[in-house]
């Protein structure tokens, strides 16, 4: 059973907040909007509900998560950052990009890329996503909204960015689902900053003409 919620990110009201964190604490998956559409997120100590995001969408134990942060000093806490990358970070967040970096011993293993050991990282620049992590006092864990059907990772593709969209399609296979109106159309920019470059893994909604 998929629970909707309404929650105004200007006006977030705190009862329905402590509902979503109930859910999370307790191996939910939620949907929720973001500035590149819709994504899932879920709690980042909860294997029953990572495996769960994996089987959604029919994806491997090597699969990038990411943490969503609230700020460069958190990023710090979860990723190992050198200067080249501490500069795009600042340059870049908020905004639509994942960045790809060597994971700290702060993340759980489970989430970590087994072979090596990156973890995704991401700020939004959406209210809801900074309002969710600051109630659940942690960064959630996040996966783009792709469905099994369009996991070519390389292709420039259309996310799910409407309410109606998103209950349609997962209504009753995830436990919350926060009510938006559109929310961005493209999923975000996917930069690896793991090497001596950054390489370019997904075109999206970030600007990415920098690198090419």
């Amino acid at each position: 059973m998929t629970i909707d919620f309404e929650l105004n990110g200007q006006n977030p009201d705190s009862r329905v907040l402590d509902k979503i964190v109930d859910v999370l604490n307790n191996d939910g998956v939620i949907a929720y909007p973001t500035d590149s559409g819709y994504a899932l997120g879920c709690k980042m100590g909860s294997k029953k509900a990572l495996d769960k995001i994996l089987k959604m969408r029919n994806l491997d134990s090597a699969h990038n998560f990411t943490l969503i942060c609230k700020d460069l000093s958190e990023i710090s806490k979860y990723a190992k950052v050198d200067n080249q990358a501490y500069r795009l970070l600042k340059k870049f967040t908020p905004g639509a990009y994942t960045f790809i970096l060597p994971a700290s011993s702060e993340v759980p293993n489970l989430l970590k890329n087994p072979k090596k050991k990156t973890i995704g990282i991401r700020i939004p620049d959406f209210l809801i996503p900074q309002v969710l992590i600051k109630a659940l006092g942690e960064p959630l864990v996040s996966s783009s909204l792709i469905l099994p059907d369009e996991n070519n990772f390389e292709d420039l593709k259309q996310s799910l960015s409407e309410y109606l969209e998103v209950q349609a399609a997962l209504g009753g296979k995830i436990d919350g689902l926060i009510l938006s109106n559109y929310c961005g159309g493209l999923y975000t920019t996917v930069i690896d900053l793991t090497g001596a470059s950054p390489v370019l893994l997904r075109k999206g909604a970030g600007d990415f003409s920098w690198l090419e």
